[in-house]
């Protein structure tokens, strides 16, 4: 995925913030599948998904996710409580700065959805 888009949705404070709250990546229980994509580039590509209202399917491939993992990812993430927990999170972090806006704007977009 390009480098550029990925900061620009995703900037390295947004991350920080995220990151922590993503629930670990848990492999099938059966075994199998491709090795895990990194947890960075599926929560950009469903903060795109979230803010430029694309449907799943139409996620572009720059993006190196599939639309279903990046679905898959969304719905097990709004079911661990993720967007609630990162509400929480943007009420007492002072280190968002300039992208406090931006970022309250994908959670709304997330709960929204």
């Amino acid at each position: 995925m390009g480098e550029l888009l990925s900061r620009r949705l995703v900037t390295d404070r947004f991350w920080a913030l995220a990151e922590p709250l993503i629930p670990e990546f848990a492999p099938r229980r059966q075994g199998g599948g491709t090795t895990p994509l990194d947890s960075r580039d599926v929560f950009t590509a469903v903060v795109f998904v979230l803010t430029s209202e694309c449907a799943w399917r139409r996620l572009p491939p720059t993006f190196a996710v599939s639309p279903a993992t990046a679905h898959r990812r969304f719905t097990a993430w709004t079911a661990a409580g993720l967007w609630e927990e990162m509400r929480q999170a943007v009420l007492v972090d002072g280190g968002l700065d300039g992208d406090r806006e931006w970022v309250a704007a994908v959670i709304d977009s997330a709960i929204s959805r």
